[in-house]
């Protein structure tokens, strides 16, 4: 089958409309999970769109099957499984600020499909599905099957393909449509322990008495506030000028009878990109550690954390756990979460580890590192994900994209994880191309069809090489 046959077939005026037509079948449906109910592991939303997408592959001739609305496959024959295509059908809240339509009313604009979950991955999904229809309809014999697997829990924890595994076995090749192209290969692991801190309660002024921050793990925490007995606004205000200056963020200060409430605001990001935010919660403890507050156990506590997590040390060095490796590049990390009441403390960092990262290297040192002030810390490591670039797979693929987009092929590291990272040998591959954002999980999702198109091309060509 050679690409000028798989270009005619895309290119058809028809292939276009029944992709658009398809993804809007599915876009309809609001899957984002919610409570289980009986036969319904994550809620009816997302049961009704694996119902449907079933539906739809059932109409286009293919066998599918439905592992009690966990996930649906679809296979193309039934030959032995040489390749999984991952999907996932479940879609992130709908949030606010939607312009150009509703959040589950499809639309065309300029080339472009509106909707929650046009572009994850609803959107991928029929791109995968229609390139199984162009090898069946082009007639192209295959030695081996290729399944598509449509999940419905990827944006929650990927309890669905756990359930899937547990009872299928592994393909020789797998890939995921739910990412970007070229190719990812690696995706680093991640330490996230808890670590926690109590003493008795306290009556020394001026000391901290609570103190809230951050409000997700994988977020650089926007804002963090305390409530400071027995200091004066005016006392703090010059140490806040002077903390503000050295690490980007701004304190407000509030007089509550003999306390003071001060608001620290930063810049939220992700907690794999750092770099992207200013940390109110490392800020804080910078202004903290500058304040002159009792000798007392909690201003102890905090400043042993402002020691270990010093502002702008998004590498971990004073941790002890910072380390780079050329394959998958530093170590990031993020002081995300931190609570702290009137006799304890309780926090949580998001670190992102390179391949070359292990027990020893990295949590063995962090348990020293805090073991030496006195704190009890608790995690474990995930793994990262590694499949070489020189796998026949990744070869495969890499090859199908130079030859269908004209752009040179190369793997992606990154610090965030993608639905194959506990899958052995699977990479992520597509459907955004370089330099698409299509707002994914935001407002106003979209997708290009001229790009989808081009993937189900890729993707035609990836199960004929695979497959045959």
């Amino acid at each position: 089958m050679d690409k000028q046959q798989i270009d005619a077939y895309f290119d058809h005026p028809r292939r276009r409309a029944e992709l658009v037509a398809h993804i809007s079948r599915l876009v309809r449906l609001r899957s984002v999970r919610e409570e289980a109910r009986p036969g319904m592991p994550f809620g009816p939303g997302p049961a009704a769109a694996l119902a449907e997408a079933l539906n739809l592959a059932g109409e286009l001739g293919f066998a599918v099957k439905n592992y009690d609305n966990y996930v649906g496959t679809v296979d193309l024959n039934d030959r032995e499984t040489a390749l999984h295509i991952l999907c996932h059908l479940d879609v992130v809240g709908e949030g606010t600020g939607w312009t150009v339509t509703e959040p589950y009313a499809p639309k065309e604009v300029d080339g472009m499909l509106y909707g929650r979950g046009t572009d994850d991955d609803k959107g991928p999904a029929v791109a995968a599905l229609m390139a199984m229809q162009a090898v069946r309809e082009l007639g192209v014999p295959l030695k081996h099957n290729v399944r598509l697997i449509l999940g419905t829990d990827e944006e929650s924890g990927s309890a669905d393909l756990a359930y899937y595994y547990a009872r299928e076995p592994y393909a020789p090749y797998t890939f995921s449509p739910d990412a970007n192209f070229p190719l990812i290969n690696i995706e680093k692991g991640s330490y996230k322990p808890v670590f926690t801190k109590s003493w008795e309660e306290e009556t020394a002024t001026p000391r901290v008495k609570e103190l809230h921050g951050g409000f997700r793990i994988n977020v650089v925490p926007p804002e963090a506030e305390c409530v400071v007995a027995g200091l004066s606004a005016d006392a703090a205000r010059p140490f806040c000028d002077a903390a503000s200056a050295r690490t980007g963020a701004d304190f407000e200060l509030a007089e509550e009878g003999e306390e003071l409430r001060i608001l620290c605001h930063g810049r939220g990001a992700h907690a794999s990109l750092p770099e992207g935010g200013c940390n109110a919660v490392t800020a804080l403890l910078e202004l903290l550690g500058a304040l002159p507050l009792a000798k007392v156990g909690s201003t102890a506590a905090l400043r042993a954390l402002g020691a270990l997590f010093p502002h702008g040390d998004l590498a971990g060095k004073a941790l002890g756990i910072a380390q780079a490796d050329q394959i998958s590049g530093a170590l990031t990390l993020a002081f995300s979460l931190l609570e702290v009441t009137p006799t304890g403390l309780r926090g949580q960092f998001d670190s992102r580890v390179p391949v070359c990262a292990d027990e020893t290297n990295c949590k063995a040192a962090a348990e020293a590192a805090f073991a030496r002030f006195g704190f009890a810390l608790e995690g474990e490591m995930q793994p990262p994900h590694h499949t070489p670039a020189d796998s026949p797979l990744v070869k495969t693929l890499l090859h199908c994209y130079e030859q269908y987009t004209g752009n040179p092929g190369e793997c992606l590291a990154i610090g965030g994880g993608t639905y194959v990272h506990d899958i052995p040998g699977g990479v992520a591959f597509g459907c955004a191309m370089p330099g698409f954002e299509g707002n994914m999980h935001g407002a106003d999702e979209h997708a290009c069809i001229a790009d989808l198109l081009t993937s189900a091309k890729i993707f035609t060509q990836a199960i004929i090489q695979l497959c045959s």
